[in-house]
């Protein structure tokens, strides 16, 4: 037995030993070395393949636009003088002639597509039309929903019906009358807001409906815009149609697309140039009777 115990020590200590442990360490250790790289080898080439990948080319709208040779631009035509059908049934009024001016200067052919209050904003979304022209004013509520340029038009909204009604100079004089408004407006968003339920709103699907409630007795006043008031008092001395109070000062806005900056960088451009150049005044004088005033700033 110690004979045996005093063999294995011998071996342990002895240079071959040592020699063929340092051979195994050295070998794990060039195994594990080896299998690291091999291990860590794979992921790279793959990460920079997709580096090296060419990225997917981003065609803007404006391209889109220019390339196709067509530009689709959503009007009213119950609208008027904004927007309306002549004797000869084309569409005529301050916001066509803002859409002809901004096809040439885009260098395109111009496709109007006649849109009313309530699917402005659809027809924008679903790619019927590339812009809407209809006088629009902007809100948060809608800003969600598209993107709007600098103020190309002036606007402002209120309550009008005949000189008969006397003692309605706000909100809180509408109880127990039956006021029309067009669906989906700004108008009908303030009245909604700000009335009760001793206020009768009665919806219409489009101007030329809320126009004709009003005119045909089957609301006490309207809330509508001012061009269409004073349209509709020009046509209709007999009904003695006045102003009763201005709901909200709300100048017309151009709509587009939610993320088509390049979009809206051009359409601001044109805009702007043409509230300097003096074509939008022409087109004030012309539909509204009076000069651009001073628009804001956006």
């Amino acid at each position: 037995m110690r004979s045996s115990v005093t063999s294995l020590i011998a071996f342990i200590t002895s240079r071959k030993w040592l020699q063929q442990v340092t051979l195994a360490s050295l070998a794990c250790i060039i195994s594990l070395i080896a299998v690291a790289c091999v291990g860590g080898s794979d992921p790279t080439p793959s990460v920079t393949a997709q580096d090296d990948a060419p990225a997917a080319a981003v065609v803007s709208s404006l391209d889109s636009i220019i390339e196709s040779g067509t530009i689709k631009i959503g009007v009213p035509q119950d609208f008027a003088p904004f927007g309306s059908v002549d004797a000869n049934g084309d569409l005529e009024g301050y916001d066509i002639d803002v859409a002809t001016l901004l096809a040439e200067n885009l260098g395109v052919e111009l496709e109007l597509v006649p849109v009313i209050s309530d699917n402005r904003i659809p027809f924008l979304q679903t790619n019927k039309a590339d812009l809407v022209i209809s006088s629009m004013g902007a809100n948060p509520e809608r800003a969600k929903s598209i993107f709007f340029s600098i103020p190309y038009a002036p606007f402002f909204s209120g309550i009008y019906g005949s000189s008969d009604i006397s003692g309605v100079g706000g909100f809180g004089d509408l109880g127990g009358y039956k006021v029309g408004v067009t669906q989906g407006t700004l108008e009908d968003l303030e009245l909604t807001d700000a009335t009760g339920d001793d206020v009768s709103i009665e919806r219409f699907a489009d101007n030329s409906l809320t126009a004709s409630a009003l005119i045909s007795g089957q609301v006490d006043m309207i809330a509508t815009g001012n061009v269409v008031a004073a349209e509709l008092s020009k046509n209709n001395p007999d009904k003695s149609i006045e102003g009763k109070f201005i709901i909200k000062e709300s100048p017309a806005h151009i709509g587009l697309r939610r993320g088509e900056i390049d979009l809206l960088q051009w359409v601001n451009t044109f805009v702007y140039h043409k509230r300097l150049g003096g074509d939008l005044d022409n087109f004030s004088q012309k539909w509204l009777g009076e000069p651009l005033p001073p628009l804001p700033a956006f």
